[in-house]
């Protein structure tokens, strides 16, 4: 998502000259590859905003581009930002530090990264001012140590390496299935004590921001699917709900809320895999929290453990529903 950014935010103008073996390609492609850190969405957005020009013409999404032209950016300074801006007055809790790792509690609402320095309000910009040198740890500039991910509204624990050594330990541990991440998600209906789901899962050709579960028998060869594996145990419950416990034993996007939605028990207020028109209960985000982490600590093989309660928010509604954890 692009964002709007400051009007004192200071501007920055940058060239960059056609050469001939980029002649007559588009504008837009010709942009993407000089502003690489940028997405495709994000170069259309400022050829939107006519912060691109060509030749000190205002410039063109598809315009051809001619050996000898310039193509010259004039906006924002975030806009060229390479690695996630500082955000100093984020706030995260920190639940454990040691000079390997970083145990972090994400609260709903906030992405755990961004694409770009347009974004501002995730974990990485919170690392970015409060961990500077975890920046070069990992795979990915706009993801510093961030070792997994969760869900924008999905608040809980966040796994976070300060050295690349420590980085490469973990991601290997969760590619074994070593790392045991627990979840506490309250869903609609009754479901078994126990069970597993093990779906595979695909993009949804037609909306990119959702994923979907492949049930046995649907013919879809040609699209790419990651095998999945959700187990769930359920804690308490009433006639039109059950509060789960639940353990990812892999991590494809969105894997709970659809493995979940796809048995017919979809998360109480996911907007995006719930039940249309649903009570939301006044959520402003789903019923799923990173309850647990168990994994080896890099540095001496201990197996360490740890737990976050449910924020406040959940909290009152399962009193509400007068459910039990």
């Amino acid at each position: 998502m692009v964002r709007s950014m400051p009007d004192q935010e200071s501007l920055e103008i940058k060239s960059w000259s056609v050469s001939a073996e980029n002649a007559n390609i588009r504008l837009d492609v010709f942009a993407r590859r000089c502003l690489a850190h940028l997405s495709r969405r994000e170069v259309e957005s400022a050829i939107q905003q006519e912060l691109l020009s060509i030749n000190g013409r205002v410039g063109k999404k598809g315009h051809k581009l001619n050996a000898g032209d310039v193509l010259t950016f004039r906006g924002p300074a975030s806009w060229l930002l390479e690695t996630p801006p500082a955000h100093p007055l984020l706030r995260v809790p920190i639940v454990y530090e040691d000079a390997l790792l970083l145990v972090l509690d994400k609260p709903a609402g906030m992405p755990t990264h961004g694409f770009s320095g347009l974004d501002a309000d995730t974990v990485a910009n919170f690392l970015a001012a409060q961990r500077p040198k975890i920046a070069t740890v990992g795979k990915n500039r706009w993801e510093p140590g961030l070792v997994h991910r969760l869900d924008r509204e999905t608040s809980g624990l966040l796994l976070i390496a300060k050295t690349q050594a420590a980085f490469d330990d973990l991601r290997l541990q969760f590619r074994r299935r070593q790392i045991k991440k627990q979840y506490r998600a309250l869903v609609w209906g009754i479901t078994e004590a126990e069970g597993s789901i093990s779906y595979p899962i695909t993009h949804v050709s037609r909306d990119k921001r959702r994923m979907e579960a492949v049930i046995v028998g649907e013919s879809r060869i040609s699209q790419k699917r990651w095998k999945a594996l959700t187990r769930f145990r359920k804690l308490s419950g009433s006639r039109q709900f059950s509060l789960l416990e639940i353990e990812m034993e892999t991590g494809v996007t969105h894997q709970i809320r659809v493995h979940l939605a796809a048995k017919g028990h979809p998360i109480v207020g996911d907007a995006l895999y719930g039940i249309e028109g649903a009570e939301s209960f006044n959520l402003r985000r789903h019923f799923l929290h990173a309850s647990g982490l168990k994994f080896s600590h890099p540095a001496d093989r201990r197996v360490v453990q740890f737990e976050s309660e449910l924020p406040e928010e959940l909290q009152n509604l399962l009193t509400q529903l007068r459910l039990t954890c």
